[in-house]
């Protein structure tokens, strides 16, 4: 079916779904990116659930938190001593707004393990939509570009869902440009997002209008997640909840930025969304990590693979 102007072509591709799941792909925060989504497709009618490959001390949960092997439901009222929780502090503001309030969460394992709790997670929640959400872009890279950027736990996530028989997959990004600090040279995602668009993989971009309902409930966690966390706020979003207020240029609002000058601008508020089959299909070494039962073992992999490759020489924006 071709695209429409009218219907924005992520909302077209989730119509058909009653039961999604929106998961954020590296960790920590990641899930965050998917909270705008997540509450407008509530609006409209879906049944949304969150997940996320957790940072978290996950060993320290009671044994009736975990619904399987390696999958966790975090509530309100899920108790650990670990000070960083970001799925418990999400849970929480759920909570707090009356909202469904169970974040699901994954240790950081090799793509075997992992798919394995995808597979638990999608048939018990009969989902036929999954969303893997990253804040920033270097999920969208292949391999051979001049930086990955921190790849392992981005595409674990997107290797163990590529393997899932779903009807709908995604994978979607929010925060263009924030990946610049760890290295990822943003032409080359651009590059990368046109050739998706050639081979009819690329669903657009999609701003989250600063003064929707989306975007001030987004404002609102992310402001909550700061206080709960004031030693290790999200870098990521705090610059993408500027970017939905209007900021622009270097805006901080952590100690942890100082020191680097930051560029919040518009792009940050943009989803780009991909078809997740054929972005995997384009990633260059995601059959090394395939049989992979640890985080160790991936990371060993694609060190490896950069080994071997002679990355893309980087190119500046030229405008």
């Amino acid at each position: 079916m071709p695209g429409s102007l009218i219907v924005p072509p992520l909302f077209a591709a989730l119509a058909p779904a009653r039961n999604i799941l929106i998961a954020g792909a590296g960790g920590g925060f990641d899930v965050y990116a998917g909270l705008p989504l997540a509450l407008a497709l509530s609006d409209n009618g879906a049944q949304v659930h969150l997940a996320s490959l957790s940072f978290s001390e996950l060993v320290l949960l009671d044994r009736a938190d975990w619904i399987a092997e390696n999958v966790a439901a975090v509530t309100p009222a899920t108790t650990s001593t670990d000070w960083y929780f970001p799925e418990r502090t999400l849970a929480r503001w759920l909570a707090s707004k009356n909202l469904p309030s169970t974040v699901y969460a994954f240790p950081p394992l090799g793509v075997e393990r992992l798919r394995d709790a995808y597979r638990h997670l999608i048939e018990t929640l009969h989902i036929d939509a999954v969303v893997l959400v990253d804040g920033g872009t270097d999920i969208l890279l292949r391999g051979d570009e001049s930086n990955l950027g921190t790849p392992v736990e981005d595409i674990t996530s997107l290797a163990a869902v590529a393997g899932l028989d779903v009807p709908v997959k995604l994978v979607t990004s929010l925060g263009f440009g924030i990946d610049a600090h760890d290295g990822v040279n943003h032409v080359e995602v651009l590059e990368n997002l046109a050739a998706l668009d050639r081979d009819g993989g690329y669903l657009g971009a999609l701003s989250i209008p600063g003064d929707s309902g989306e975007a001030e409930l987004y404002r609102e966690a992310v402001a909550h997640a700061q206080a709960a966390t004031p030693d290790r706020p999200s870098i990521v979003h705090g610059q993408i909840a500027a970017a939905t207020a209007g900021a622009f240029g270097d805006i901080n609002f952590t100690r942890r930025t100082h020191g680097s000058t930051l560029f919040v601008n518009p792009l940050m508020a943009m989803y780009f969304t991909v078809d997740l089959d054929k972005l995997a299909a384009r990633c260059l070494y995601l059959d090394r990590i395939e049989n992979t039962w640890g985080r160790p073992q991936v990371t060993r992999r694609i060190t490896a693979f950069r080994e071997e490759i002679s990355p893309r020489i980087p190119r500046q924006y030229p405008h």
